[in-house]
């Protein structure tokens, strides 16, 4: 049975297809298009359900080789990536469980939404979803569960921004997808670094191979899965995106956010327990950051006064516990506590539009009386704790600001100095003609402009264009003449050539790793 895993994520794949065609080349089709939508996805994730519950019996009843290869998707000298599944053990049982989950959100959609704005779009979005999530659990390869991984995201993006004439949707659907970018970054640098140490990117093989590393070898790895598992299981200090995605329609968010995508975090950190345990000191920042983000979401968590808002808080509270279970050696406690947490939570987003009903004479218990009476806790839990305020003015306002004034240094003195080509409309032959053509008022604004930039950038920048306008004067104006102009020309085509190669990604990765060989070397 084992290469039934194949056709779990490859039949919602194609009804995500199906429909996304039928929806963009069949616009005009006359019929009930909602309903044919609603059936193909209703069947497609019924039938991966069901492939993957047959799968799961056959594990149990040990008829499994615990993988299929299905062939080498991309080779290149050493580099080998292969089609593998995953067919035994913890990852079949999570995937039925997502399944079963998967199912039971589609039927509750179809009534839920049927006849809204956007009911394709959203099944479309909700089947390529499903895709993403069982590559997730049954690849047995890091960069096809990184496709996965990202395909999950995409489709969070999408469903927070369901409703994109609103601009809260959309400024909010921004911003988690940019948060989770910072952990899909660090989850490239574990599957890299995977593959300079150990010369594989299969998962069974790095488990297998993790008493080959060195502590700190296993540590630099460790680190940078478990920072894509903090971002996708909004842990500290990730943990604010989880309720800004709540924006979007309520099955998507107690499928993405309730019940699957939001457990991928701990499922990674479970799936790699042999390299966490040769890290010693990620073990025991897992424990750290578990019970800070159960301790902030417990105290935030007291004051919310819409129940999306306190259910997303009560979520990231436990798996927080998860993860310091995790990092305590609990694996087994971990793996229960996760497929429990999927089904209640699921079900509680599920059914948080009639809370109303539910509660009716049902009054809420109190906060205790030594919480109660401290005001300043409760302005920090109003707050959540500054963090989004704080990410702003420690790493968002830096950085723009900073690229700004390195944007306004290149346009203005580095591309005139070195001679870059301008457009037609602007462009001048030499240094000297511009010299001529810029008054010395002109040339003064320019410096003052310069010398508003922000902080010790700024200096810095004030001094670097004084420097150039000195070495333009002494050695362009007064003699060198036309020859220094076209050696200047020639150095600016150079160092342009240079640029846009250590802008390629490839090339920042590559430096990236090589800081990090020579870290762990030392």
């Amino acid at each position: 049975m084992d290469f039934l895993v194949v056709l779990i994520p490859l039949i919602p794949l194609l009804a995500a297809i199906y429909i996304g065609s039928d929806f963009l080349f069949n616009k005009n089709r006359k019929g009930n298009r909602e309903a044919v939508a609603a059936l193909v996805a209703r069947s497609a994730v019924s039938i991966s359900c069901v492939l993957a519950i047959t799968l799961l019996v056959s594990d149990l009843s040990n008829n499994n080789d615990g993988f299929y290869h299905v062939g080498q998707w991309l080779g290149s000298k050493n580099l080998s990536i292969d089609l593998l599944f995953i067919t035994s053990g913890y990852s079949v049982i999570v995937a039925t469980l997502f399944s079963v989950i998967l199912v039971v959100v589609t039927r509750f959609s179809t009534f839920y939404l049927f006849k809204e704005p956007g009911f394709i779009r959203y099944l479309f979005i909700f089947c390529l979803f499903s895709t993403g999530m069982m590559l997730i659990t049954l690849s047995g390869n890091a960069v096809i569960t990184f496709i996965g991984w990202e395909m999950a995201g995409l489709c969070s993006y999408f469903l927070i921004s369901f409703a994109y004439d609103r601009p809260v949707a959309t400024i909010n659907a921004t911003r988690v997808f940019v948060t989770n970018r910072i952990g899909d970054a660090s989850f490239i640098l574990g599957i890299a670094l995977s593959f300079y140490y150990l010369g594989t990117t299969n998962w069974l093989d790095i488990n297998d191979m993790a008493d080959l590393l060195t502590t700190a070898t296993a540590t630099v790895i460790a680190l940078s899965f478990a920072g894509a598992a903090f971002a996708k299981s909004a842990q500290l200090p990730f943990s604010p995106w989880l309720a800004r995605a709540m924006e979007g329609p309520t099955p998507s968010s107690a499928v993405f956010y309730g019940a699957v995508m939001i457990h991928s975090g701990i499922f990674l950190i479970i799936l790699l327990q042999p390299i966490f345990e040769k890290a010693p000191f990620v073990m025991a920042l897992l424990v750290v950051v578990g019970l800070f983000t159960a301790l902030y979401s417990f105290i935030i968590g007291l004051t919310q006064t819409d129940v999306k808002s306190s259910i997303c808080f009560a979520i990231t509270g436990q798996i927080g516990l998860m993860v310091a279970e995790c990092g305590l050696g609990f694996w087994e406690l971990a793996s229960w506590h996760l497929c429990a947490h999927v089904i209640v939570r699921g079900y509680q987003v599920l059914t948080s539009p009639s809370l109303v009903f539910s509660v009716n004479g049902n009054p809420m218990r109190q906060v205790s009386s030594h919480l109660g009476n401290k005001r300043w806790l409760y302005n920090i839990s109003l707050q959540r704790f500054w963090l989004d305020p704080i990410a702003d003015r420690t790493l968002v306002r830096p950085i723009s600001g900073l690229g700004k004034d390195l944007d306004y240094f290149d346009n203005n003195f580095i591309d005139r100095v070195m001679g870059s080509p301008a457009s037609a409309a602007t462009a001048i032959s030499s240094l000297t003609q511009l010299e001529q053509k810029i008054s010395p008022s002109e040339q003064n604004n320019d410096l003052n402009k310069l010398g508003r930039g922000r902080g010790f950038a700024g200096k810095l920048l004030e001094w670097m264009a004084g420097a150039m306008s000195w070495f333009e004067e002494r050695l362009v104006l007064r003699g060198i003449g036309i020859e220094m102009v076209d050696i200047g020309k020639q150095l600016g085509h150079a160092a342009n050539t240079f640029e846009k190669l250590l802008l390629k990604s490839r090339y920042l990765v590559l430096f990236v790793f090589v800081v990090l060989m020579i870290a762990s070397s030392i």
